[in-house]
Formats: C-alpha cells, sequence, structure tokens
C-alpha cells in the first residue's frame, strides 16, 4: 500500500473513533437527564413498577380490613347495646330466673303471707323472664305465683298461663293480665326468682286459690306439704 492509501485508512479509522466517541457521550447525557427528572433508567422500570402496584395493593388491603373490624365494632356495641334496653328482669346475670335444684325443692315451705307493700311476697304475682324448659337461651317474660322463699333475696314461684293445660291448676283472673282473663298455674316447674329478677305487680290470689296451687305443685312434684 502506498503513502496515499495509508493516510486515507488512518483517516477513515480517526473519523469512526470520533463518531463512537459522540454517540457514548449523547447516551451518557440522556441517561444523566432521566436520573435528575426522577425517572428510572431503561431497563429498570419492568421491575420496581411490580413492587410498587404490590405495596399499594398491600395498603388498600389494610385499610379495608381496619374498615370491616371498625364495622364489626360498632355492629357489636349496637346490639350489645339494644340487648341491654330489650332485657327483661330475671333474663341475664346472677339474677336470671332458673329451675329449683332438687334440694332446694325438698327444703320448700309454702306460705300464704300476701302484703301489698311493694315487696315480693308468697301468694303474690309478679313478671319475670321465665326461660324455655330446653334451656336454650329463649324465653318470655310472663306472670308467676310466688309459693315459698328460697332465701332472703330469693322466691320459689311457677309460671302462669291464659291457656288451659292437663294438670294445669286454675287461680282465677286478676290484674296481672290486661286482658282480664282467667289464668292457669303450671305445677310442672317450680323456679328460683330474685328480688332483682322480677317486675312487681303487687296483686295477689286467694288463699283458696293459692293452697289448690300449692297441692297440685306439691304432688306433681312427689313431695308433702309440711
Amino acid at each position: 500500500m502506498n503513502s496515499g492509501g495509508k493516510r486515507l485508512l488512518k483517516m477513515a479509522a480517526a473519523a469512526a473513533v470520533t463518531a463512537l466517541a459522540q454517540w457514548l457521550g449523547r447516551r451518557a447525557k440522556q441517561g444523566r437527564s432521566q436520573q435528575s427528572t426522577g425517572n428510572a433508567p431503561a431497563g429498570t422500570s419492568t421491575q420496581q413498577a411490580p413492587a410498587k402496584l404490590r405495596k399499594s395493593s398491600s395498603k388498600r388491603s389494610s385499610q379495608a380490613s381496619q374498615a370491616s373490624q371498625a364495622s364489626q365494632t360498632s355492629h357489636t356495641t349496637h346490639s350489645t347495646a339494644e340487648e341491654g334496653e330489650l332485657a327483661s328482669p330475671g333474663q341475664f346475670g346472677t339474677s336470671a330466673t332458673r329451675d329449683l335444684t332438687a334440694s332446694e325443692l325438698q327444703r320448700l315451705q309454702p306460705s300464704y303471707s300476701p302484703r301489698l307493700n311493694g315487696e315480693p311476697d308468697p301468694g303474690e304475682v309478679v313478671w319475670t323472664w321465665v326461660p324455655y324448659v330446653e334451656n336454650d337461651g329463649r324465653g318470655k317474660d310472663r306472670p308467676v305465683l310466688i309459693i315459698g322463699r328460697v332465701s332472703p333475696t330469693e322466691w320459689a314461684a311457677c309460671y302462669l298461663s291464659t291457656k288451659e293445660h292437663p294438670g294445669f291448676v286454675s287461680i282465677g283472673s286478676g290484674p296481672w293480665d290486661s286482658k282480664g282473663r282467667e289464668s292457669f298455674l303450671s305445677p310442672e316447674r317450680v323456679l328460683r326468682v330474685t328480688e332483682e329478677g322480677m317486675r312487681r305487680e303487687s296483686a295477689a290470689v286467694s288463699k283458696e286459690r293459692f293452697e289448690a296451687a300449692v297441692r297440685a305443685v306439691f304432688a306433681y312434684q312427689g313431695l308433702s306439704v309440711r
């Protein structure tokens, strides 16, 4: 190769090097510009986007969970308040009405001593919550006839119904029924009623009705009247 050809080859090589350097400079400038504006360089956005989406989704899920818990707490508080407002005397707690135990039945001594002084006495009709015999939480607010005392703050009583069933005993009618209907006492269950678990009506039955009811209760329960 002559001297002219060599010069041309050197000039071509120098031009190629210059062009490559200029291209690399432009690429570097573009990269710095993207970093200064907060944009991720090419090739990294596809990696960071899923992480951002996961973080946003997790935040929304946490907020939804907190809202659900708040709603459940509000509903529970509201339900508890409603339950307290609708509760009948003798329905809940230590003052809840229940059936007498066998030993309590054996010690029961009926007595007729109504005194219309605002205090519960044997021979009087009061209102209390009477649980169903299944003891599954259901029951009904209804009148009961007190037939004896269990303790200074507890009484034995039998519930009344305006429907006559086999074995039930009539105690007549009285102000405990707003319609003045005849009431019948059930001898099948003897209930413990507490002072806090009753609503007093200060209504009494006659001694004859009381004694007939007690005889039916003791006969059904297999007890002897003392």
